[in-house]
């Protein structure tokens, strides 16, 4: 009996001693000495990896700094090294970059997780992002606003265009008490955020709403958007200022226009129809700059955190959008797709609100008025 004790240990002894050999050998994971990318990067070669210029990227790193934790030894990672993994995150879409990039990170993929996580929560933070994220709360803003699209379009009072888009997320837990799985369904079958956005004419978003899950219509996030509300208010003050709806999916408002359907061609209303999609072609074009720009957005890249966090990466790319479009920073990519058609989120209307069939809606007053404006709208500029 002790004999065989002995040669079972004697064995297992070995085994360890074998596994520790084998460990030694076994090929080490490569890591790299981290290089400042604002120091060793042309400026070309910055705005490829990171979609900011580098005086930008400072400014970022300024913005947030009073927001962020400072690493309390000479060990811990610096601010500027956050916000630059985090940068090349919402560029990217990816945790693992190529060898070059990895020289600017040197961060493991738990690392970088939280590195998005906190300059996200920064980005976020109300004191920052009103500054930059925000629907004009005057007439003198508002009447820019107006101005870019009439200068642009020759359209009157428009104020800005809206519609939704979809950002993929990973599935939360099916048993989950506050986000459910099957809600973020959405009709294209993957799982996702419906995010509002409300743009000017320059791309520059004025308001976004990315609390909601892909299951839910556009139609009902516009009907508890705060920016609704605001243009109910300057409606029953006596103001013409209005929105464009993406499509038909919208109500027919005073303050919220919408295309007629299927116009007889030749027709006032089908030329209304031609200019209401150049104007509504404002908020494909900025949908598609945010996404291009901040890959992670993009639906085969799909956002692996809980809806609150990827919620807080989303309005962390639109701030940034916004940054980029005052600066004027050019849409530089150098990065190949990983997929040939891209989807950038957005789903036509399920149900579309039909104004000419027999319901309730007919005796609405506020479409009756929305009607009204539109028509005259079709008999001053578009009726010979």
């Amino acid at each position: 009996m002790d004999d065989d004790l002995e040669i079972n240990e004697n064995e297992a002894a070995i085994n360890l001693l074998e596994l520790i050999e084998e460990d030694e050998f076994r090929e080490r994971p490569r890591t790299y000495n981290f290089i400042d990318p604002l120091e060793d990067l042309s400026d070309k070669k910055f705005i490829q990896i990171y979609r900011l210029p580098k005086n930008l990227a400072r400014r970022v790193i300024e913005m947030v700094t009073p927001f962020m934790v400072v690493p309390s030894t000479s060990r811990g990672i610096s601010i500027q090294r956050k916000v630059l993994t985090a940068l090349r995150f919402f560029a990217s879409g990816s945790y693992q970059m190529d060898i070059g990039v990895n020289r600017y990170a040197s961060l493991s993929q738990p690392c970088v997780s939280r590195c998005i996580k906190e300059v996200s929560n920064a980005l976020c933070t109300p004191q920052l992002y009103d500054q930059h994220v925000y629907f004009p709360q005057n007439v003198n803003k508002l009447n820019d606003v107006h101005r870019g699209f009439y200068d642009k379009y020759g359209v009157t009072n428009v104020v800005g265009v809206i519609d939704c888009t979809h950002v993929a997320i990973f599935p939360p837990s099916v048993n989950d008490p506050i986000y459910p799985e099957h809600i973020y369904v959405n009709r294209k079958n993957y799982h996702s955020i419906n995010t509002q956005l409300i743009c000017d004419v320059n791309l520059r978003i004025l308001s976004e709403c990315t609390q909601y899950p892909g299951s839910v219509h556009d139609s009902h996030i516009w009907n508890q958007s705060n920016v609704k509300e605001l243009m109910e208010y300057l409606h029953q003050n006596g103001t013409s200022y209005m929105l464009y709806g993406y499509d038909s999916g919208y109500a027919l408002r005073p303050w919220l226009m919408t295309p007629f359907l299927n116009p007889l061609i030749g027709s006032p209303e089908a030329a209304y129809n031609e200019t209401f999609c150049r104007v509504r072609s404002t908020i494909e074009r900025c949908n598609g700059v945010l996404k291009m720009r901040f890959r992670c957005l993009l639906k085969h890249r799909v956002l692996h955190y809980s809806p609150s966090k990827a919620s807080k990466i989303i309005k962390s790319c639109i701030m940034l959008h916004n940054l980029c479009i005052n600066d004027n920073v050019p849409l530089v990519v150098n990065e190949p797709l990983e997929v040939e058609d891209v989807d950038f989120g957005i789903i036509p209307p399920m149900v579309i609100i039909n104004e000419n069939r027999p319901n309730h809606e007919n005796r609405n007053n506020e479409l009756l008025v929305g009607r009204r404006i539109r028509q005259d709208i079709v008999a001053t500029f578009y009726t010979l």
